[in-house]
């Protein structure tokens, strides 16, 4: 049996049931998924593949899962669309995009060699095709179609992955992640007139002063709303005021020199500041929206508990706007069609601890907006019972946002908490909370700010408690999800 039957049988042999996952958000089938890939439009229909490895909840050699919707929300299983099977990708079908060509759904990705040289296990990286129906994908014959010998002197051929493409006037752009044999991290950039033979531009980007980590995977370049924006996630990031130890997403604003092909970037921010984000990937919707999805995980702190036979999650696919020089993301509008229940407070005193009727659950969409209020903190508790806890905390005296999953029931050394600084004053503030039974993705001032959290508590805690050390007037609404 081939490499991408035996993956299929596989997968639909080890079927996690459908209770035991997500309700709404993209989630592997068994096994382990990391990044979004080929999010796309495709005859009316929008595609979303990931990084896959089926046979455990580990990372492993990656495979292409597949999915899609017609609405962003409910998703449809596809079969695996690629596996590591040639000569040019069997040490793993790594991350790519797709896009609509004359010749069927286009998907780029990157191949990984591993040989043995002089004793040594040497990794090569380059860029490969395959076409299909939206169902069913072959490869290019005559793949790689780009190679690291195409790439200037002193660029790395072991990290060079991750490609973005999209279609101009002229013909066809691709953005890469790489960086030099002096481990400065960079964004190459290639051209086609037809997809297939496709030739070196320039450096898009680079590390100006050496302070953005070592390698930048997953980029992304787009026009939003009049305005140039690149997206990379960095590796290896020091923290500091606007970033977090380790891994990091962000976006980069500047100026797109077309004729020189040179993105000149003056601020960089982070895209999440949740515990839990990674790899974004985005798209043009058919009605001009740009959309975002990432990967809801942390390389370094996956709290998945061990008897659990699926790993890893998307997050709920965003729309994107840009206020003031600042990306603005919120949850697709087509979301609030699967409302119910709807629970209305009005003007409501907190203070102290209280508990609301009807404000409980572990599959919502709950907005508090504080309208007025003498406080220093207030704390919104979920996914709680007398055990078990998260919290997303507002530290209004240090214009400061918390999240602590400690009792959240994870037995991992891994991050508990996160602090960050608020963008915008605190002394009124929106919080709008997504929660899909592991998840909450919580944004902030209509997605000034946003954080995404995973945690892994039983599914009976599903109290949710506000405490506040003054008190606050605020309007609540509560709406219960519903697929069925």
């Amino acid at each position: 049996m081939d490499k991408l039957s035996k993956a299929n049988s596989y997968k639909e042999e080890n079927h996690v049931s459908k209770d035991e996952l997500p309700m709404f958000h993209v989630t592997p089938p068994c096994g382990w998924m990391n990044d979004p890939n080929g999010f796309s439009v495709y005859q009316g229909k929008v595609h979303l593949f990931y990084q896959f490895h089926p046979y455990s909840e580990i990372w492993g050699p990656m495979h292409w899962g597949h999915c899609e919707t017609e609405d962003f929300i409910r998703w449809t299983e596809l079969p695996v669309a690629l596996a590591p099977d040639q000569s040019y990708d069997d040490a793993g079908c790594f991350s790519g995009s797709g896009i609509e060509t004359e010749k069927g759904h286009l998907l780029v990705y990157t191949g990984v060699i591993e040989k043995e040289e002089d004793g040594e296990k040497k990794t090569y990286q380059n860029q490969c095709l395959a076409w299909g129906d939206g169902e069913q994908y072959r490869k290019y014959e005559q793949n790689p179609v780009i190679t690291g010998e195409m790439l200037p002197e002193h660029f790395s051929r072991e990290h060079f992955r991750d490609p973005k493409i999209w279609k101009e006037e002229d013909g066809y752009y691709m953005v890469v992640g790489n960086k030099t044999d002096q481990g400065k991290p960079q964004v190459v950039l290639f051209f086609s007139k037809d997809s297939i033979e496709w030739q070196y531009v320039s450096v898009l980007a680079s590390d100006q002063d050496g302070t953005l980590g070592s390698m930048w995977e997953c980029p992304d370049f787009f026009c939003l709303d009049g305005s140039y924006i690149l997206l990379t996630s960095p590796q290896d990031l020091c923290a500091d005021q606007e970033f977090h130890n380790g891994n990091n997403s962000v976006y980069y604003m500047g100026v797109y020199d077309r004729a020189q092909h040179n993105f000149h970037y003056q601020d960089v921010h982070s895209l999440d500041d949740g515990l839990d984000f990674y790899a974004s990937q985005t798209m043009l919707a058919s009605d001009g929206r740009r959309i975002l999805i990432g990967w809801m995980q942390s390389w370094d702190s996956n709290i998945r508990p061990a008897d659990q036979k699926w790993a890893c999650m998307m997050t709920i696919p965003r729309e994107l706007q840009l206020k003031q020089g600042r990306l603005l993301q919120n949850p697709v509008r087509e979301f609030e069609n699967y409302h119910k229940n709807e629970v209305v407070y009005k003007g409501k005193r907190i203070s102290g601890m209280r508990q609301l009727a009807g404000i409980e659950g572990r599959i919502l969409d709950m907005t508090i907006e504080i309208q007025s209020g003498d406080y220093r903190e207030f704390t919104i508790a979920f996914a709680q019972n007398e055990k078990y806890q998260t919290s997303f905390t507002i530290r209004r005296d240090k214009n400061q946002i918390e999240i602590d999953r400690t009792y959240s029931g994870m037995v991992r050394d891994a991050i508990s908490i996160r602090r960050v600084n608020a963008r915008t004053t605190l002394k009124t503030c929106k919080i709008r909370m997504i929660m899909d039974k592991y998840s909450a993705e919580i944004f902030l001032n209509d997605g000034e700010q946003v954080f995404s959290n995973t945690f892994y508590t039983p599914m009976e805690a599903d109290a949710i408690s506000f405490y506040c050390d003054g008190t606050v007037i605020a309007d609540i609404v509560k709406y219960d999800i519903s697929m069925s």
